[in-house]
Protein backbone atom coordinates (compact mmCIF):
# COMPACT_ATOMS: atom_id res chain seq x y z
CA UNK A 1 0.00 0.00 0.00
CA UNK A 2 2.88 2.07 0.63
CA UNK A 3 3.92 1.69 -2.90
CA UNK A 4 0.95 2.59 -4.37
CA UNK A 5 0.23 5.38 -2.45
CA UNK A 6 4.33 6.80 -3.20
CA UNK A 7 3.69 5.98 -6.91
CA UNK A 8 0.49 8.56 -7.00
CA UNK A 9 2.64 11.29 -7.85
CA UNK A 10 2.94 9.99 -11.37
CA UNK A 11 -0.76 10.63 -11.92
CA UNK A 12 0.26 15.05 -10.98
CA UNK A 13 0.29 16.31 -14.35
CA UNK A 14 1.78 20.04 -12.80
CA UNK A 15 3.41 20.96 -9.73
CA UNK A 16 0.05 22.88 -8.38
CA UNK A 17 -0.89 19.13 -8.22
CA UNK A 18 2.43 18.02 -6.61
CA UNK A 19 1.92 20.69 -3.85
CA UNK A 20 -1.52 19.36 -3.34
CA UNK A 21 -0.17 15.90 -2.57
CA UNK A 22 2.52 17.34 -0.57
CA UNK A 23 0.26 19.08 1.43
CA UNK A 24 -1.57 16.16 2.71
CA UNK A 25 1.86 14.18 3.30
CA UNK A 26 3.56 16.76 5.41
CA UNK A 27 2.44 17.81 9.08
CA UNK A 28 0.87 21.47 8.41
CA UNK A 29 4.01 23.09 10.21
CA UNK A 30 6.26 21.39 8.18
CA UNK A 31 4.53 22.13 4.99
CA UNK A 32 3.63 26.38 5.37
CA UNK A 33 7.00 26.09 6.19
CA UNK A 34 7.95 25.22 2.50
CA UNK A 35 5.19 26.75 1.10
CA UNK A 36 4.21 30.21 2.67
CA UNK A 37 5.58 33.88 2.85
CA UNK A 38 6.56 36.10 5.65
CA UNK A 39 4.14 38.84 7.34
CA UNK A 40 1.87 39.19 5.35
CA UNK A 41 2.41 37.52 2.47
CA UNK A 42 2.29 40.68 0.03
CA UNK A 43 5.58 39.21 -1.67
CA UNK A 44 4.49 35.60 -2.11
CA UNK A 45 1.37 37.26 -3.48
CA UNK A 46 2.95 39.88 -6.23
CA UNK A 47 5.40 36.79 -7.16
CA UNK A 48 2.27 34.97 -8.75
CA UNK A 49 0.95 38.21 -9.83
CA UNK A 50 4.60 39.11 -11.56
CA UNK A 51 4.26 35.90 -13.94
CA UNK A 52 0.48 35.87 -14.12
CA UNK A 53 0.98 39.71 -15.94
CA UNK A 54 3.83 38.48 -17.83
CA UNK A 55 3.36 37.94 -21.43
CA UNK A 56 5.56 36.61 -24.24
CA UNK A 57 5.31 37.06 -27.91
CA UNK A 58 5.36 34.67 -30.22
CA UNK A 59 6.89 34.09 -33.31
CA UNK A 60 4.74 32.02 -36.22
CA UNK A 61 6.17 29.96 -39.20
CA UNK A 62 9.69 29.18 -37.00
CA UNK A 63 10.61 25.58 -37.52
CA UNK A 64 11.44 24.75 -34.04
CA UNK A 65 11.72 20.53 -34.86
CA UNK A 66 15.27 21.03 -33.28
CA UNK A 67 13.94 22.81 -30.19
CA UNK A 68 17.01 22.25 -27.41
CA UNK A 69 16.19 23.44 -24.01
CA UNK A 70 20.04 23.05 -22.65
CA UNK A 71 22.33 25.65 -21.70
CA UNK A 72 25.73 25.91 -21.46
CA UNK A 73 26.31 27.22 -17.96
CA UNK A 74 29.83 28.10 -16.67
CA UNK A 75 31.24 26.82 -20.04
CA UNK A 76 29.60 23.49 -18.97
CA UNK A 77 26.63 21.85 -21.39
CA UNK A 78 23.70 21.20 -19.34
CA UNK A 79 20.70 19.76 -20.28
CA UNK A 80 17.91 22.21 -18.06
CA UNK A 81 18.27 25.87 -17.54
CA UNK A 82 17.33 24.25 -13.74
CA UNK A 83 19.80 23.90 -10.03
CA UNK A 84 18.16 22.67 -7.24
CA UNK A 85 18.19 25.71 -4.88
CA UNK A 86 19.84 24.92 -1.13
CA UNK A 87 16.77 24.59 1.05
CA UNK A 88 16.97 23.84 4.67
CA UNK A 89 14.11 21.74 5.07
CA UNK A 90 14.66 19.05 2.57
CA UNK A 91 16.22 16.24 5.34
CA UNK A 92 12.70 16.55 7.03
CA UNK A 93 10.18 16.26 3.77
CA UNK A 94 11.93 12.87 3.25
CA UNK A 95 14.03 10.38 5.10
CA UNK A 96 17.64 11.49 3.38
CA UNK A 97 15.87 13.96 1.77
CA UNK A 98 19.05 16.16 0.92
CA UNK A 99 20.45 13.00 -0.64
CA UNK A 100 17.41 11.67 -2.51
CA UNK A 101 16.81 15.41 -4.32
CA UNK A 102 20.84 15.24 -5.03
CA UNK A 103 20.21 12.26 -6.85
CA UNK A 104 17.35 13.67 -8.46
CA UNK A 105 19.25 16.40 -9.71
CA UNK A 106 21.94 13.75 -11.10
CA UNK A 107 19.44 11.79 -12.77
CA UNK A 108 18.55 15.45 -14.83
CA UNK A 109 22.54 16.35 -15.23
CA UNK A 110 21.64 19.56 -12.88
CA UNK A 111 23.39 21.24 -10.24
CA UNK A 112 22.34 20.75 -6.52
CA UNK A 113 22.98 23.38 -4.28
CA UNK A 114 23.47 22.67 -0.46
CA UNK A 115 22.08 24.41 2.19
CA UNK A 116 24.21 25.39 5.80
CA UNK A 117 21.46 24.46 7.75
CA UNK A 118 21.23 21.20 5.91
CA UNK A 119 20.51 18.41 8.55
CA UNK A 120 22.67 15.99 6.08
CA UNK A 121 26.42 16.25 5.46
CA UNK A 122 28.32 17.66 2.61
CA UNK A 123 30.33 14.59 2.63
CA UNK A 124 27.11 12.19 2.84
CA UNK A 125 25.35 14.01 0.11
CA UNK A 126 28.73 14.10 -2.38
CA UNK A 127 28.57 10.01 -2.12
CA UNK A 128 25.12 10.40 -4.25
CA UNK A 129 27.49 12.09 -7.40
CA UNK A 130 25.62 15.01 -8.06
CA UNK A 131 27.49 17.82 -9.12
CA UNK A 132 27.14 20.14 -5.73
CA UNK A 133 27.55 23.79 -5.21
CA UNK A 134 27.28 24.89 -1.82
CA UNK A 135 25.22 27.80 -0.08
CA UNK A 136 26.67 29.50 2.91
CA UNK A 137 25.13 31.73 5.42
CA UNK A 138 28.36 34.03 7.42
CA UNK A 139 28.30 33.04 11.07
CA UNK A 140 29.19 35.78 13.77
CA UNK A 141 32.60 34.07 13.84
CA UNK A 142 34.68 34.14 10.52
CA UNK A 143 37.01 31.79 11.69
CA UNK A 144 34.34 28.96 12.07
CA UNK A 145 33.03 29.91 8.40
CA UNK A 146 36.27 30.13 7.01
CA UNK A 147 36.67 26.08 8.42
CA UNK A 148 33.80 25.33 6.80
CA UNK A 149 34.93 26.78 3.43
CA UNK A 150 38.25 24.48 3.94
CA UNK A 151 35.39 21.25 4.36
CA UNK A 152 33.30 21.95 1.34
CA UNK A 153 36.52 22.76 -0.93
CA UNK A 154 37.83 19.10 0.36
CA UNK A 155 34.98 17.69 -1.05
CA UNK A 156 35.30 18.94 -4.52
CA UNK A 157 32.70 21.65 -4.37
CA UNK A 158 33.55 24.48 -6.64
CA UNK A 159 30.95 26.67 -7.04
CA UNK A 160 29.82 28.88 -3.74
CA UNK A 161 26.45 30.76 -3.05
CA UNK A 162 26.79 33.47 -0.54
CA UNK A 163 23.29 34.16 0.43
CA UNK A 164 23.59 38.19 1.28
CA UNK A 165 19.51 38.92 1.90
CA UNK A 166 18.57 37.31 5.46
CA UNK A 167 20.93 39.45 7.84
CA UNK A 168 18.02 38.27 10.15
CA UNK A 169 15.38 35.86 10.53
CA UNK A 170 12.20 37.03 8.88
CA UNK A 171 8.87 37.47 10.76
CA UNK A 172 6.66 33.89 9.97
CA UNK A 173 3.86 34.01 11.85
CA UNK A 174 2.09 31.34 11.42
CA UNK A 175 5.27 29.08 11.87
CA UNK A 176 5.38 30.36 15.85
CA UNK A 177 1.40 29.71 15.84
CA UNK A 178 1.68 26.06 14.67
CA UNK A 179 5.39 25.40 16.40
CA UNK A 180 7.38 24.87 13.37
CA UNK A 181 9.77 27.99 14.11
CA UNK A 182 13.29 27.77 14.53
CA UNK A 183 14.31 26.02 16.95
CA UNK A 184 10.93 24.04 16.86
CA UNK A 185 9.27 23.50 19.88
CA UNK A 186 7.23 20.28 20.08
CA UNK A 187 3.45 21.11 21.34
CA UNK A 188 0.09 19.62 21.87
CA UNK A 189 -0.97 21.21 18.76
CA UNK A 190 2.45 20.31 17.10
CA UNK A 191 1.97 16.14 18.60
CA UNK A 192 -1.80 16.50 16.96
CA UNK A 193 -0.55 17.85 13.40
CA UNK A 194 1.60 14.88 13.17
CA UNK A 195 -0.33 12.04 14.58
CA UNK A 196 -2.76 13.07 11.43
CA UNK A 197 -0.27 12.35 8.79
CA UNK A 198 1.11 8.99 9.76
CA UNK A 199 3.08 8.07 6.58
CA UNK A 200 5.11 10.91 6.90
CA UNK A 201 5.46 10.00 11.22
CA UNK A 202 6.16 6.27 10.27
CA UNK A 203 8.22 7.58 7.03
CA UNK A 204 10.34 10.66 8.39
CA UNK A 205 9.97 11.12 12.16
CA UNK A 206 10.02 8.15 13.86
CA UNK A 207 12.91 6.49 11.45
CA UNK A 208 15.16 10.03 12.50
CA UNK A 209 14.33 9.26 15.94
CA UNK A 210 15.33 5.75 15.50
CA UNK A 211 18.89 7.00 13.98
CA UNK A 212 19.76 8.97 16.93
CA UNK A 213 16.81 11.67 17.80
CA UNK A 214 16.06 14.82 16.48
CA UNK A 215 18.40 15.97 13.76
CA UNK A 216 20.67 18.91 13.57
CA UNK A 217 22.11 21.15 11.25
CA UNK A 218 25.58 18.62 10.00
CA UNK A 219 27.78 21.58 8.78
CA UNK A 220 27.82 23.71 11.97
CA UNK A 221 30.99 22.71 13.98
CA UNK A 222 30.62 19.79 16.53
CA UNK A 223 31.58 21.94 19.81
CA UNK A 224 28.31 24.09 18.84
CA UNK A 225 26.47 21.62 17.04
CA UNK A 226 22.55 21.56 18.61
CA UNK A 227 19.44 19.72 17.67
CA UNK A 228 16.58 21.41 15.56
CA UNK A 229 14.55 21.49 18.90
CA UNK A 230 17.21 23.86 20.43
CA UNK A 231 18.26 27.54 19.78
CA UNK A 232 21.53 28.21 18.22
CA UNK A 233 24.24 27.79 21.22
CA UNK A 234 26.64 30.40 20.72
CA UNK A 235 27.01 33.51 19.97
CA UNK A 236 29.64 32.57 17.38
CA UNK A 237 27.41 30.45 15.01
CA UNK A 238 24.72 32.81 14.70
CA UNK A 239 23.73 34.10 11.50
CA UNK A 240 25.80 37.36 10.95
CA UNK A 241 23.76 41.15 10.59
CA UNK A 242 27.52 42.55 9.46
CA UNK A 243 28.09 40.98 6.10
CA UNK A 244 29.32 43.54 4.09
CA UNK A 245 31.38 43.59 0.53
CA UNK A 246 34.69 43.46 2.44
CA UNK A 247 33.60 39.67 3.29
CA UNK A 248 32.67 39.47 -0.22
CA UNK A 249 36.53 40.52 -1.03
CA UNK A 250 37.85 38.11 1.47
CA UNK A 251 35.30 35.18 -0.07
CA UNK A 252 37.39 36.35 -3.40
CA UNK A 253 40.67 35.82 -1.35
CA UNK A 254 40.17 32.37 0.20
CA UNK A 255 37.73 30.66 -2.23
CA UNK A 256 39.09 29.47 -5.34
CA UNK A 257 36.14 28.62 -7.18
CA UNK A 258 33.25 30.05 -8.83
CA UNK A 259 31.58 32.76 -6.15
CA UNK A 260 27.89 33.72 -7.05
CA UNK A 261 25.60 36.49 -4.97
CA UNK A 262 21.91 35.38 -3.93
CA UNK A 263 19.55 37.87 -3.14
CA UNK A 264 20.11 41.21 -5.74
CA UNK A 265 17.19 42.97 -6.19
CA UNK A 266 18.81 46.20 -7.29
CA UNK A 267 20.77 47.13 -9.97
CA UNK A 268 23.35 49.20 -8.56
CA UNK A 269 23.66 46.04 -6.25
CA UNK A 270 24.90 43.53 -9.54
CA UNK A 271 26.87 46.65 -10.66
CA UNK A 272 28.93 46.29 -7.28
CA UNK A 273 28.96 42.32 -7.79
CA UNK A 274 30.66 42.48 -11.14
CA UNK A 275 33.01 44.99 -9.55
CA UNK A 276 33.99 42.57 -6.87
CA UNK A 277 34.72 40.54 -8.83
CA UNK A 278 32.12 37.81 -8.19
CA UNK A 279 31.29 35.31 -10.91
CA UNK A 280 27.40 35.37 -11.03
CA UNK A 281 24.32 36.63 -9.27
CA UNK A 282 20.71 35.18 -8.13
CA UNK A 283 18.24 37.91 -8.87
CA UNK A 284 15.90 37.05 -5.99
CA UNK A 285 13.46 37.48 -3.07
CA UNK A 286 13.65 34.53 -0.71
CA UNK A 287 10.71 33.18 -2.65
CA UNK A 288 8.27 35.89 -1.33
CA UNK A 289 10.06 34.52 2.28
CA UNK A 290 12.14 37.48 4.03
CA UNK A 291 11.28 41.15 2.93
CA UNK A 292 7.56 41.42 2.29
CA UNK A 293 7.71 44.55 0.66
CA UNK A 294 10.74 43.21 -2.20
CA UNK A 295 9.60 43.58 -5.57
CA UNK A 296 9.16 40.41 -7.66
CA UNK A 297 12.70 39.42 -9.65
CA UNK A 298 10.51 39.39 -13.12
CA UNK A 299 10.20 42.67 -12.28
CA UNK A 300 13.94 43.97 -11.78
CA UNK A 301 15.68 41.63 -13.92
CA UNK A 302 15.78 43.25 -16.99
CA UNK A 303 17.29 46.06 -15.96
CA UNK A 304 19.79 43.82 -13.83
CA UNK A 305 20.90 42.02 -16.87
CA UNK A 306 21.43 45.33 -19.00
CA UNK A 307 22.86 46.95 -16.24
CA UNK A 308 25.87 44.54 -15.84
CA UNK A 309 26.03 43.27 -19.31
CA UNK A 310 28.28 39.79 -19.82
CA UNK A 311 30.29 41.44 -16.98
CA UNK A 312 28.73 38.55 -14.63
CA UNK A 313 26.47 35.69 -15.09
CA UNK A 314 22.77 36.36 -14.04
CA UNK A 315 20.78 34.18 -12.42
CA UNK A 316 16.94 34.07 -10.70
CA UNK A 317 14.80 32.17 -9.01
CA UNK A 318 11.57 32.77 -6.75
CA UNK A 319 7.98 31.75 -7.17
CA UNK A 320 8.40 29.46 -10.44
CA UNK A 321 5.37 26.94 -10.93
CA UNK A 322 5.35 26.34 -14.47
CA UNK A 323 7.93 25.71 -17.25
CA UNK A 324 6.31 29.29 -18.92
CA UNK A 325 7.48 30.61 -15.04
CA UNK A 326 11.24 29.67 -16.20
CA UNK A 327 10.72 30.98 -19.54
CA UNK A 328 9.69 34.43 -18.84
CA UNK A 329 13.30 34.81 -16.21
CA UNK A 330 15.26 33.59 -19.10
CA UNK A 331 13.73 36.03 -21.51
CA UNK A 332 14.11 38.44 -19.10
CA UNK A 333 17.66 38.25 -18.93
CA UNK A 334 18.15 35.12 -16.93
CA UNK A 335 21.04 32.13 -17.94
CA UNK A 336 19.68 29.80 -15.82
CA UNK A 337 16.89 29.06 -12.47
CA UNK A 338 17.05 28.10 -8.99
CA UNK A 339 14.38 26.02 -7.97
CA UNK A 340 13.20 25.56 -4.25
CA UNK A 341 9.57 24.60 -3.80
CA UNK A 342 9.48 22.42 -6.73
CA UNK A 343 11.64 19.79 -6.40
CA UNK A 344 10.51 19.86 -2.42
CA UNK A 345 6.49 19.07 -3.85
CA UNK A 346 8.10 16.68 -5.88
CA UNK A 347 10.15 15.09 -2.92
CA UNK A 348 7.53 15.36 -0.56
CA UNK A 349 4.99 13.49 -3.27
CA UNK A 350 7.32 10.55 -4.51
CA UNK A 351 10.53 10.57 -2.73
CA UNK A 352 13.33 10.57 -5.17
CA UNK A 353 10.95 9.90 -7.90
CA UNK A 354 8.32 12.59 -7.28
CA UNK A 355 11.11 14.99 -7.91
CA UNK A 356 12.68 13.87 -11.00
CA UNK A 357 8.72 13.83 -12.31
CA UNK A 358 8.64 17.84 -10.87
CA UNK A 359 11.42 18.54 -12.98
CA UNK A 360 10.42 16.42 -15.76
CA UNK A 361 7.22 18.31 -15.80
CA UNK A 362 9.14 21.94 -15.86
CA UNK A 363 11.10 20.38 -18.87
CA UNK A 364 8.26 19.65 -20.73
CA UNK A 365 6.74 22.98 -20.10
CA UNK A 366 9.64 24.48 -21.27
CA UNK A 367 9.81 22.96 -24.12
CA UNK A 368 6.00 23.00 -25.12
CA UNK A 369 6.36 27.11 -24.19
CA UNK A 370 9.41 27.55 -26.51
CA UNK A 371 8.07 25.73 -29.41
CA UNK A 372 4.95 27.49 -29.27
CA UNK A 373 7.22 31.21 -29.32
CA UNK A 374 8.89 29.64 -31.99
CA UNK A 375 12.11 29.24 -30.03
CA UNK A 376 14.54 26.86 -30.86
CA UNK A 377 16.84 27.53 -28.38
CA UNK A 378 16.93 29.03 -24.58
CA UNK A 379 19.05 31.93 -25.95
CA UNK A 380 15.51 32.74 -28.35
CA UNK A 381 13.69 33.21 -25.53
CA UNK A 382 15.27 36.82 -25.13
CA UNK A 383 13.58 37.75 -28.04
CA UNK A 384 10.23 37.16 -26.96
CA UNK A 385 10.07 39.19 -24.08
Amino acid sequence: MTGYRTARYRACLNIDDLRRMARRYLPRGLFDYIDRGTEDETALRRLRQSFDGSELMPRVLVDAHDRHVGVTLFGRERPLPFIVAPTAAAGLVRYDGEVLLARAARAAGIPFCVSTQSITSIEAIAEAGAELWFQLYVWRDRSLTHALLDRVAACGVDTLILTVDTAVSPKREYNQRNGFSVPVVPSLRGAVDVALHPAWLCGVLLRLLRAGGWPGYAHYPPEFRTRITEAASHERIRLCDRVSWEDVADLRQRWAGRIILKGLLAPADAIRAADAGVDAIVVSNHGGRNLDSAPSPLAVLPRIADSVGDRLTVLADSGVRRGSDAAKLLAAGASAVLLGRVPLFGLAAGGQPGAEHALAILRDELDRTMALLGCRTVGDLRGCA
